[in-house]
């Protein structure tokens, strides 16, 4: 099952992020987390040292390498440069299982703290001026459109900003969203933003409110999220420790039991590969109009393979 993690910058959506994929590691659940975030912060949150580099290759700086490996024997795609970011999987295709034993997660996880993390790529010079970062977020889209995860499994992803995650269908690709919210009004302002882009799609948001310091600050969420919200984090002395870089005691109590409400949540979901399959088309059609046609050449509303069914009947299929 899918988690991502959105809100307006500063909020505290990373280290909520590593919160929950260590608390989900350290129940023995299989976990990968993405950071998927333009300030690539997620691997220090999970308690990569400061002066340390995440030695395992971004996601985007093979992003041509893992085109060819998804699209497999794909008659619809016939090279790598005629495959983008949104497109699905069909017949012949290759599929991922969370954490499988193949070229993909191979190449690109790292343990952090228990953690098994993947990141997406920071800005390089060369980018500077010339691209966006969602040309970075096309491997991570790529990833999810082609995962095949099931109850007691999860990804978790650390995403964007505010509500720059719009800007591709990306939003789409979770069975929950977490928008964490400050109790201020700039944090609500993007809560609301999100909600109402969410829910022109059906996709599922529940609010984690954040850096809660009494009950002055519950009632101004409840007033201004009323039944969205979920659960929330108290002001913590260990998360402001570790991010002084001191390893000290445990976290508090009540943050333990948000996150225990955080992964009921995701638990309760249940997985609609149609509807996920039914967003990736739709989504790729409205790309392909938009700018892939023109980019590649080609009609890419032939990549859809309309006899294609996701889930685990597609690799029961492939087996």
């Amino acid at each position: 099952m899918r988690a991502a993690f959105v809100g307006k910058g500063g909020s505290g959506k990373t280290t909520l992020s590593a919160l929950f994929s260590r608390h989900l590691a350290r129940s023995g659940a299989p976990v990968v987390a993405i950071d998927g975030d333009i300030n690539q912060h997620l691997a220090h949150a999970l308690g990569l040292d400061e002066d340390e580099a995440f030695s395992a290759p971004p996601l985007s700086a093979r992003t041509g390498e893992i085109k060819d490996y998804l699209r497999g024997a794909n008659p619809r795609i016939p090279s790598r440069d005629a495959m983008v970011k949104t497109t699905p999987p069909g017949r012949g295709s290759r599929l991922l299982r969370p954490l499988g034993d193949d070229e993909v997660h191979r190449h690109h996880v790292q343990e952090v703290d228990g953690v098994p993390l993947m990141v997406t790529g920071a800005f390089d010079e060369g980018d500077l001026g010339v691209a966006c970062y969602h040309s970075k977020l096309g491997a991570v889209e790529l990833y999810l459109n082609h995962l095949v995860d099931g109850p007691g499994e999860y990804v978790v992803v650390d995403m964007t900003a505010g509500a720059d995650a719009f800007a591709s269908g990306l939003f789409t690709r979770f069975d929950m969203t977490f928008l964490v919210v400050e109790p201020t009004r700039k944090s609500v302002s993007v809560y609301r933003q999100y909600r109402d882009h969410a829910a022109e799609f059906g996709i599922p948001v529940a609010v984690v409110g954040n850096k809660v310091t009494g009950e002055d600050d519950l009632l101004f969420l409840k007033e201004h999220v009323g039944d969205d919200l979920l659960a929330h984090c108290e002001q913590s002395s260990y998360v402001r420790a570790q991010e002084q870089g001191r390893r000290h005691g445990e976290l508090e109590s009540h943050n333990t039991r948000t996150l225990d409400l955080l992964r009921a949540a995701v638990d309760s979901r249940t997985k609609d590969w149609a509807a996920f399959q039914k967003h990736a088309v739709e989504f790729h059609l409205r790309n392909a109009a938009a700018w892939a046609n023109e980019a590649t050449g080609q009609d890419l509303a032939h990549q859809v393979d309309p006899d294609f069914r996701h889930g685990p009947a597609a690799l029961t299929a492939l087996a």
